[in-house]
Formats: structure tokens, C-alpha cells, sequence
């Protein structure tokens, strides 16, 4: 049985019960004598109490096996929500666990790809150099000179992942009624879905394509590396790829003494996150410090990483990713209303919901995280206030979201971990506006027009403005991202693809059976203060000049 089945698997349990009832009380032993400790000495302000709470908890989760240290690595990336001096010990989960026999490794290879690793390999190393939840990874180097990674998955696995997800369910589905959450019985969803990731990732036949897929997705793209698969030496327990040289993204004196800027890094990790979510429907659910690099090198104002480890990825639907966009849109226009329509799209929210109470509810909750401006937004906020919300109201958490989550909550993780002032809106929101005024897919053209145009026709203004102050303001511009953008915008006007916007720009011209000249006006007004041939110079010199003088930053 290499899938996993909740009930199948719950089936399965019930008729072992040794094994049952002998794991959960070593669950229940181990988790409950740690939040006893915490509860005791959690308030201490001794540093030395502290670190000893701290390898407490990594000596737990460690200790319980590969589903709690998941658990474990999700909150290493959460400097906002664990105390630094635990995620230092936290964040050893994700490379860095104690590695199972070299013997074992050694035999597991030569049953899967049929020869001894020193007949394999030109070279192979007699210890690992890292360790992870479901494997260890090995430096080799093949005949023709090139260093590989070799993963080898640790033994009995399926086993113990399928008696762990069965008893996380069993106890998750238990207290959910008394979590501070509205969850209900989704939560069993949840757990669920990170089931079924789980034991995906643990066939690394699977992970060898996945990772296949991603690079296609990138091969244009110069910031994003992803390692070569060695086909010949994989298979479903092994896996080797191209050795990358790199730094983990994980501390920013280490960035910074090597010569690399962690702020073109976050950009480059987020605006990569976006692509995957927003525009390739496809992304990689697991983008903790262990699983991405740096890279020397920038391209402008980005810099350079490198995925590794594609065992936990997952797609969202051509409408999820349509919605998703349009909400980004929605939260910067503060247009609760449509914010809310949202979440019914997307299943948060049951359809015959009365969005009446909830509009203004999103308002207060969503409204005030977002501040005065795009930058002051952050999802510590929102998760804070949003636990309320959902308590008061019929929110749910769709199953097929729990991956989408993790991974955006991982991506702000890491990103504040190196920059704790770090906003992922102020990143976000420009890549929706760039692709938005760009209008380069049909379904972008659709958000356009509904950001463009009220419900009656008339031409938001405001909106537009809005639009072009946030792409001429982005931190991650290359350039002057506005003449690129610009001339994007005209060809869709004047092209074929653009005929919706011109019909709609004509019903604005001529309304109430007459002539309307009012929003032509403001919109040649606005253009022409926007791309005034002396601003754009000026802009140029300054960004020229910025990239010429490192301390004008």
C-alpha cells in the first residue's frame, strides 16, 4: 500500500491494536509532558531556560518520527509565531536530523537501481551531508567528473507514516470541536490532504518528474535554478540530481558575508511563489529554508536561488487561480464586497451564505491589517484576526487549500526570517498589477475590465492611477517598468485582443444617449501626468544611478 486511504488506513489500525493503543499513548506521553514543561517554564526570561525548552521541543518532534517533524519544520519557518531562540533549534529539522545507518542507505540503493553505489558512482561518500523527515542526501560524483545529490529514503516508511496520520486524525478530529477555529469536520479535510502529499513525496519516481515540470516552468527565467534529474540512477526510493553549490536561505549575516542581497532574494522568492500560484497553476507546497538556495548573481533587482526537494507540490485550478487573482485586486481596491464573493468561489464560504453581516466583518478584519497603504499589510495580522472571524462566522477551510496555505505561510516564513520589516503584499500586489495592465492572458483582460469599470460603466479612474503608481513604485522593477508596461497596454488597446476594453471604452464615451467626453478627459490627463517625457527621464537618471553608486542605497 504505497497511497494513502483515511478509512482504509484507519482499518488497517483497528485491526493491529498494539499498535494502536501502544503509539498513542506514546503520543499522548510525549506531546502531553512537553506542554506541561511549556506551560511551566514557557514565560521564563533565563536565556539558558529558554534553549533547553527549545531542544525539548526538537528532541520531541524528532523523536516521534517523520509526520510530527513536518509538524515541526512548518513552525521553523514562523518567526512571527515561535520565539527566535526556538527556531534555532527548529529549524534543524529540516536538514539537519540524525541520518540512519550508512548500511542501510548502501543496501537500499543497490536494490533499487540494481548495482552497488561504488560501481554506480565514481565516487560515493561514506556518510551523508544532510539528513531530512523522509531521507538522506549523499554528495557523489558520476564518471564524467559532475557532482550529483543522491537522496535515499529512510526505511519502512509507508508504515510509519500511515500509523502517524491515522492517529494525528483520530486526535485532530477529537478536539476539534474545542478549537478557538471554526473548523469543524474540515480539519479531518486538512489532514486528509497532507496525507495524501505525504505519501506522494515518498515516491520519488514521482518527485523525478515533478521536478521535470518545474524546470520547463522556469526555463526562462535566468533567478530560478532547478536541478537536473539523473534519470538512470532513480527510482522510487532513490533519487539523484545535479549538486547544487549554494546558501540556504536561512540566516541573513551568512547571506550577507557571501556577498548576497537577501532582499533581491525574498524577491525573487516571492514574486516565483507568485508565478506558481497565479500563473502556472503548479507550485511547490514546501518552500522552507532547507529547500532553497542562493545563488550568486542578480538580474537587476532580484537575485538568484535554486529549488531542491519537489516531493510536496501541488496544482489549483485555472478558476481558483482567476479568483485568487481577482482577491488580490479586491483587498487593494478594498472592495469587500466582491472580497467576499471571493470566498464563496473558492469554498470558504458556503453559497447560501448571507454575505450581508460579513462584508463589513471583512471590512474591520481585513480593512485595518492593510493600513494606510499597500506596504503596512502583513499576514500575522490577518491570522490573528481572522481566527475571530472564523470563530463568529461560517468560514471553512477548503481541503484542496491546506497545501496553498502552507505554502504561502512557508514563503512569508522564510522571507521574515530575513527581513522581519518584510510586507509579501507590497511584492504581490505589483506583479498583479503589471500582469493585469499587461492583459497578456484572456482571463487577465476579464480582471482588467472589472477593475476598470464599475458595475454601470463608468471608468474607475482612481483605479488605473492606482494601478500605475504601484508598478512605478515596485521594488523589484528592473527598470523603468512602466514604459515596458505601458507599451504592453497599447498593444492590447489597438489589437485584436483588445476589443472588449475599446467597446467598453466607447460605452463610457457615449452614455445616457449622449455624448460623454468627462472620463476621456481624466484618462488623457492621467496618462499624460503619468508618462510626462520629463518624469520618465528622471526616473531613468535616478534608477541608473542607483544601480551605479552602491551607496545610494
Amino acid at each position: 500500500m504505497t497511497t494513502y486511504s483515511p478509512g482504509r488506513d484507519l482499518r488497517w489500525l483497528l485491526l493491529r491494536p498494539w499498535v494502536l493503543v501502544g503509539r498513542l499513548v506514546e503520543v499522548l506521553w510525549q506531546l502531553g509532558s512537553l506542554a506541561v514543561v511549556l506551560v511551566i517554564q514557557g514565560s521564563s526570561p533565563k536565556p539558558e531556560v529558554q534553549k533547553r525548552l527549545a531542544q525539548k521541543i526538537l528532541a520531541t518532534l524528532t523523536g516521534l518520527g517523520p509526520c510530527f517533524i513536518k509538524v515541526g519544520q512548518s513552525l521553523s519557518t514562523r518567526p512571527d509565531l515561535v520565539r527566535r531562540d526556538w527556531l534555532e533549534q527548529l529549524t534543524q529539522l529540516q536538514d539537519n536530523l540524525p541520518p540512519f545507518p550508512h548500511a542501510i542507505a548502501l543496501a537500499t540503493i543497490e536494490q533499487e537501481l540494481g548495482g552497488p553505489a561504488d560501481q554506480l558512482f565514481e565516487h560515493f561518500p561514506g556518510h551523508p551531508v544532510a539528513a531530512a523527515s523522509l531521507g538522506q542526501v549523499y554528495k557523489a560524483q558520476l564518471a564524467d567528473g559532475h557532482w550529483v545529490a543522491v537522496k535515499v529514503q529512510r526505511p519502512n516508511l509507508p508504515y510509519l507514516l500511515r500509523r502517524d496520520l491515522v492517529i494525528i486524525r483520530l486526535l485532530a478530529v477529537a478536539a476539534a470541536p474545542v478549537l478557538p477555529l471554526n473548523l469543524g469536520f474540515g480539519l479531518g479535510d486538512i489532514i486528509d490532504e497532507f496525507g495524501r502529499s505525504l505519501f506522494a513525496e515518498i515516491d520519488y519516481r514521482q518527485e523525478a518528474d515533478n521536478a521535470e515540470r518545474f524546470a520547463q516552468l522556469f526555463s526562462h527565467n535566468p533567478e530560478v535554478t532547478v536541478p537536473r534529474v539523473e534519470r538512470l540512477l532513480s527510482a522510487e526510493r532513490v533519487l539523484t540530481t545535479s549538486w547544487i553549490n549554494g546558501t540556504k536561505l536561512q540566516e541573513r549575516q551568512v547571506l550577507e558575508a557571501r556577498q548576497l542581497d537577501p532582499s533581491a532574494l525574498i524577491r525573487t522568492g516571492v514574486i516565483a511563489g507568485l508565478q506558481q500560484l497565479l500563473e502556472f497553476g503548479y507550485f511547490h507546497a514546501d518552500p522552507h529554508p532547507g529547500n532553497l538556495f542562493a545563488l550568486p548573481g542578480k538580474t537587476g533587482a532580484l537575485g538568484h536561488v535554486a529549488y531542491v526537494d519537489f516531493g510536496m507540490m501541488d496544482s489549483i485550478s485555472d478558476s481558483d487561480r482567476l479568483t485568487l487573482t481577482g482577491a488580490v485586486v479586491h483587498l487593494i481596491n478594498r472592495d469587500f464586497a466582491s472580497l467576499a464573493k471571493d470566498f464563496v468561489d473558492l469554498g470558504f464560504l458556503n453559497p447560501n451564505t448571507d454575505l450581508a453581516p460579513i462584508v463589513p466583518a471583512l471590512e474591520e478584519v481585513l480593512g485595518g491589517a492593510l493600513g494606510d497603504n499597500v506596504g503596512s499589510f502583513n499576514f500575522k495580522a490577518i491570522t490573528d484576526r481572522f481566527s475571530e472571524l472564523m470563530y463568529a462566522y461560517p468560514f471553512r477551510v477548503p481541503a484542496r487549500f491546506a497545501l496553498i496555505i502552507r505554502a504561502v505561510v512557508s514563503q512569508e516564513g522564510l522571507a521574515l526570517r530575513l527581513d522581519p520589516s518584510f510586507r509579501i503584499i507590497r511584492v504581490a500586489y505589483p506583479y498583479v498589477a503589471k500582469r493585469l495592465l499587461a492583459g497578456d492572458t484572456a482571463e487577465m483582460r476579464e480582471k482588467l475590465l472589472e477593475v476598470l469599470f464599475d458595475s454601470e460603466g463608468r471608468l474607475q479612474l482612481e483605479r488605473l492611477e492606482s494601478l500605475l503608481a504601484v508598478v512605478e513604485n515596485d521594488e523589484s522593477a528592473v527598470g523603468a517598468e512602466l514604459l515596458p508596461v505601458a507599451g504592453a497596454g497599447l498593444k492590447l488597446l489597438l489589437g485584436q485582443e483588445g476589443r472588449s476594453i475599446r467597446e467598453r471604452l466607447l460605452l463610457t464615451l457615449v452614455r445616457d444617449d449622449r455624448l460623454n467626453t468627462e472620463d476621456l478627459r481624466g484618462l488623457l490627463e492621467l496618462l499624460g501626468r503619468t508618462f510626462a517625457p520629463q518624469r520618465m527621464v528622471r526616473r531613468l537618471r535616478d534608477q541608473l544611478f542607483t544601480r551605479l553608486n552602491p551607496l545610494a542605497a
